[in-house]
């Protein structure tokens, strides 16, 4: 037997920089890390994948039975189903808040991985966040339709709308997600203070509420809440007739870009460094 375990540096040779090669090559990290996530995270159990199309509806839920049950309102801000208005802002809060959770420890996760020169931080941050992404509009597009089954509803939904508060919805985790990659590895105090500091977003964002109900002088703080855009933008792809006129996808697009290109700049040549802290 051998004394030691080969060096990584000599097992996997690296990748061919730029090229047919070195894109097929990203690919095949990438989509082996993706099954390595679906492995060790939702694939030791059916339950697994039970649980990322139970957390929504239960949420739902939840909402539903306080506001409808409980506090009586006779119908919602938007439209005459609760569980509809309630889902097409709980999805997307949910969605922004486990990509970015997700993709902020990915780093961590993939640690053992990244000794081979064959995968890079870009690889880790991809795998997680194309695997998730996905796996969030599968739920999403369960709980609409499994709503609109349930409830006799007809929807008029526009596609490209609706589509498009997704993708921004993911770009949105991205960007923030890498940003707090390295924040998190550099200054490890950050976990703790994102975390407190993210808590009242959930409040903020419109899911229980139109930006149109809120005073003027609430209304411009709120504005600044990225998701309560991407909420607005879901809700006028779903409902048609809510105008969402608020909302700025210049805005959402430019925060998300910047977070983006600011952490890969801030992981680039630092990542394997941080890793050691």
């Amino acid at each position: 037997m051998p004394d030691s375990f080969p060096d990584p540096q000599q097992v996997a040779p690296a990748r061919p920089k730029g090229g047919f090669g070195g894109r097929f090559r990203m690919l095949r990290t990438v989509t082996a890390l993706m099954l390595r996530e679906i492995a060790t995270t939702h694939g030791r159990s059916f339950g697994g994948y039970l649980w990322a199309l139970a957390d929504p509806i239960l949420g739902i839920a939840l909402l539903t039975l306080i506001f409808q049950g409980v506090m009586g309102r006779a119908s919602p801000p938007i439209g005459t189903n609760f569980p509809l208005f309630y889902a097409t802002g709980y999805i997307v809060f949910q969605m922004y808040n486990d990509l970015a959770g997700k993709i902020a420890a990915s780093l961590r996760y993939s640690r053992p991985l990244l000794a081979y020169p064959a995968v890079t931080f870009v690889d880790a941050l991809l795998a997680r966040w194309i695997l998730n992404a996905l796996l969030h509009v599968v739920v999403f597009v369960l709980v609409v339709a499994g709503i609109a089954l349930a409830f006799r509803l007809t929807l008029v939904m526009d596609a490209a709308v609706v589509v498009q508060a997704l993708a921004l919805t993911a770009l949105l985790g991205l960007g923030v997600g890498t940003m707090n990659c390295f924040l998190t590895m550099r200054f490890p105090v950050w976990e703790r203070v994102w975390s407190i500091f993210n808590r009242p977003l959930f409040l903020m964002s419109g899911v229980f509420f139109t930006y149109d109900m809120m005073p003027r002088v609430v209304q411009e703080l709120l504005w600044w809440n990225p998701v309560l855009h991407l909420v607005g933008l879901m809700r006028r792809g779903v409902y048609g007739i809510y105008p969402a006129d608020y909302v700025s996808v210049t805005y959402v697009l430019a925060l998300s870009l910047g977070l983006l290109a600011m952490g890969l700049l801030l992981l680039r040549g630092r990542y394997r460094d941080l890793l050691e802290l």
